[in-house]
């Protein structure tokens, strides 16, 4: 593909693009998707095409084309370059680009286990052993539904700009994503979703061991649904379990400090942002809150070394000891805030734009023990999972309900609690962090965002944390 990119770079200078960057793009996926242990879907597909974007009369034109030809790609630069000079006349402000270091370099994931490896009835077996295992731990409930997707997939990247980047990268990555459904006659219904992610080949099956960890969790549920009891009504120390902390850090720390967000892009796609553009510095918590997103985190699912503009990939520490310290930015936001790219751009594939992005979020661990957390208080309540969470436009209020959940009493795990509210702000949440666990644990999802939306593979992390005075709600 470099002759057919190159070739694009030429044409579009020849047009009067003062930058251009192309970039071909391909996903070869393939999955397949449960119910009951029966194969209800399967597919594969092929995602393969050229993204042209130039920078012309101060504005960006962007295209695509899935012809792989000469003639495909002049194409594609003449509309990239059409559009952006029909909007010249209406652009509020010129767009430019940072200084960034831009990497010339090919990088890829090995697999310990490649997806080739295995033949398809294996791969097929785990669905059928999933819903074995989850059906008949449960003793006097009964999971009348329980579903699971697999998926794996192959993202070959070469990007290419007239500022000297040539990067070309290659990641396998594999996810896994189960519901489980429990039902009493008496006590109702309650249900759970979990999702897995990792970039890497088929070793990640068995580290993630979803038949014996599926059925575990199918247990507590049935524990919480027949003898959770409802939480305490006073101000409690409230232990936050890492799932929680990883969605909390995403959402009121990684959305939120997205440069284009804050610029006002977002404003109706995705959402607006608490944060102004003259906020860095400002005090959002205590020392206990530190924030990192880093794409170089080896084998997560948001993994690259290079962004989608060719710049070099680095960890972004975006609330540091409680205070605002950077955003995340592409070169023309950066160029925007006076400083330079650090590698934020991506895209969904060859049909999208790269726009601002996180990788993997995650709240930097401390040094204490679980039992430590846990050993201090007398009344309290550890949230281990959640069933649903919201947060406001502005990724200020925000309200995450437990689905998992224990009584601590005397320094001891008790008895489930049933459906506790964690409902607060994100400066109370970071200010009101007593203590941080040592055990970083990370979750997978698909990150949402941008008009076409785009979905692209993240981490979440963090580990658990203790709250010092929480009122929690409860639902009924």
């Amino acid at each position: 593909m470099e002759d057919l990119l190159l070739h694009a770079l030429k044409v579009a200078g020849d047009m009067g693009a003062r930058y251009a960057e192309a970039r071909y793009h391909r996903i070869e996926s393939w999955g397949a998707s449960s119910r009951n242990g029966s194969i209800i879907s399967g597919y594969s597909e092929l995602s393969e095409g050229i993204a042209v974007r130039v920078l012309v009369d101060g504005v960006l034109g962007f295209a695509s084309t899935n012809n792989l030809s000469r003639e495909g790609v002049v194409e594609a630069v003449r509309i990239a370059v059409s559009r952006a000079k029909a909007h010249a006349n209406i652009a509020k402000q010129a767009v430019e680009f940072s200084d960034a270091r831009l990497g010339r370099a090919k990088y890829s994931v090995a697999p310990l286990k490649k997806f080739s490896d295995v033949d398809l009835g294996e791969k097929l077996r785990i669905h059928k052993e999933f819903w074995s295992s989850v059906s008949k731990v449960v003793q006097e409930a009964k999971v009348p539904v329980a579903t699971l997707s697999y998926s794996e997939w192959i993202e070959n990247k070469v990007v290419v700009n007239s500022d000297g980047a040539y990067v070309e990268s290659f990641i396998p990555r594999i996810s896994i994503y189960y519901n489980i459904v429990v039902h009493h006659p008496q006590k109702g219904y309650i249900q759970r979703f979990e999702s897995f992610g990792a970039s890497g080949g088929l070793e990640w099956l068995s580290k993630w061991n979803i038949v014996e960890s599926s059925a575990e969790e199918a247990k507590n549920l049935e524990k919480v649904l027949l003898t959770a009891v409802e939480p305490p009504k006073e101000s409690i120390p409230v232990v936050v379990g890492s799932e929680i902390v990883a969605l909390i850090v995403h959402e009121s720390c990684g959305h939120p400090s997205e440069a284009d967000r804050i610029l006002g892009r977002e404003a109706a796609q995705a959402g607006k942002s608490f944060i102004k553009p003259n906020m860095i510095g400002y005090v959002i918590g205590n020392k206990n809150a530190t924030v990192i997103d880093d794409p170089t985190i080896p084998g997560s699912y948001g993994f690259y070394l290079y962004d989608d503009e060719g710049v070099a990939a680095r960890p972004r520490y975006l609330y540091r000891e409680g205070v605002i310290n950077e955003f995340l930015q592409n070169r023309a936001t950066a160029k925007v805030f006076g400083v330079e790219s650090n590698a934020a751009a991506r895209a969904m594939d060859y049909a999208s734009e790269p726009i601002v992005r996180m990788a993997n979020t995650y709240l930097k661990p401390g040094d204490h023990r679980f039992e430590e957390l846990l050993e201090d208080v007398k009344l309290g309540v550890y949230i281990k999972s959640y069933m649903e969470w919201n947060i406001d436009d502005e990724r200020w209020s925000q309200r995450y309900v437990g689905l998992e959940a224990y009584l601590i009493e005397n320094g001891e795990l008790t008895k489930p609690v049933r459906n506790p509210v964690l409902e607060l702000t994100t400066k109370s949440f970071y200010s009101n962090i007593d203590a941080v666990g040592k055990e970083l644990r990370f979750y997978a999802g698909t990150c949402g965002k941008g008009e076409p939306m785009q979905g692209v593979p993240v981490w979440f992390g963090g580990p658990d944390v203790r709250l010092k005075s929480i009122r929690l709600g409860v639902i009924a």
